[in-house]
């Protein structure tokens, strides 16, 4: 891989209404498309509700909820700045506005710019951990996309990346980040490489002949197999979280849940063709909502069940 560009330029032709502009830009931060946010948000919601043990405060919740998208957002963007030169050759993404050239490069930084400085608001309402911690979210963010010129496996990157918000999430309710926080953000990692090496199965071909790495690419004919052991890895880890814990039947349903969506997802991906994975990869967003609330309907349980005890 030489890392070079292809030299075709997209076309510019910006919209000429108001309407048709802010539609570009709610395309180029995927608003329109809004998986990515709720991929972010589930295991973050998670993580609070286990450092809260059930009882988040509303003002966190918002907090992370509000953050977790205008991040999102502004990873989008940055993310459609560093590959402007690719989108316009890969068929999912050639209607992106960058890649058409409905929106120039620098007007994708200055909302991302913009984004993440609204984002950095939020957190200055936590405290020192949680505002330390942010500094290298933000450089995961902006470095990810680069990653597949030189990286061979970016989904790993891109773990950490969608992970990064437990810890956070600990760092908020505590003001330290205690070893469980890294044990779920690892955990959490593994997932990520399941469902992103889903999303590089659809572009594997147009990857391969523009000479960008994916896990899709590296594991080769192994990717299905792949996907399913790092599925496994979650699921016996965040098992393991549970007994840690103490948490109870409800948690294990969550998780049941979740592995039936796997066992799901590979009927989808065995396959390997392009809708089958990307139809997975959207159905991830089951999976994680399987998982948080297992969390956060075990804790309600219990905690209305204390007033009884006493």
């Amino acid at each position: 891989m030489n890392g070079s560009a292809p030299q075709r330029e997209a076309p510019r032709s910006r919209p000429a209404t108001i309407a048709a502009r802010l539609d570009a830009y709610e395309r180029l931060v995927r608003l329109d498309k809004p998986i990515g946010i709720l991929l972010l948000l589930w295991p973050t919601l998670s993580a609070l509700w286990l450092a809260a043990h059930g009882t988040p405060s509303w003002s966190l919740v918002l907090i992370f909820t509000m953050g977790t998208i205008l991040m999102r957002s502004a990873g989008c963007a940055v993310n459609d700045w560093a590959d402007r030169r690719f989108d316009l050759h890969v068929a999912r993404t050639a209607g992106r506005p960058l890649a058409t050239g409905e929106i120039f490069g620098w007007e994708a930084l200055a909302v991302a710019a913009v984004l993440a400085f609204f984002a950095f608001l939020l957190v200055v309402a936590t405290n020192r951990t949680t505002i330390l911690l942010s500094i290298p979210a933000v450089v995961i963010a902006v470095v990810y996309p680069f990653c597949k010129r030189f990286f061979v496996l970016p989904q790993a990157f891109l773990g950490i990346a969608f992970s990064f918000g437990m810890p956070m999430a600990y760092a908020a309710v505590y003001d330290i980040v205690p070893p469980m926080a890294w044990g779920l953000l690892a955990l959490n990692l593994f997932w990520v490489v399941a469902y992103d090496t889903e999303y590089a199965m659809v572009d594997r071909d147009d990857d391969l002949r523009l000479g960008l790495r994916t896990s899709a690419i590296v594991f080769g004919r192994s990717d299905v197999g792949a996907v399913m052991l790092c599925y496994a890895v979650y699921l016996v880890g965040m098992t393991y979280v549970g007994i840690w814990q103490g948490l109870g039947p409800l948690y294990y349903a969550g998780l049941a849940l979740a592995l039936a969506c796997a066992v799901f997802h590979w009927t989808l991906i065995r396959s390997r063709g392009r809708d089958g994975c990307f139809r997975a990869f959207l159905h991830n967003h089951w999976f994680g909502l399987a998982v948080f609330a297992g969390v956060a309907l075990d804790h309600a349980v219990r905690l209305s069940a204390w007033p009884r005890a006493l």
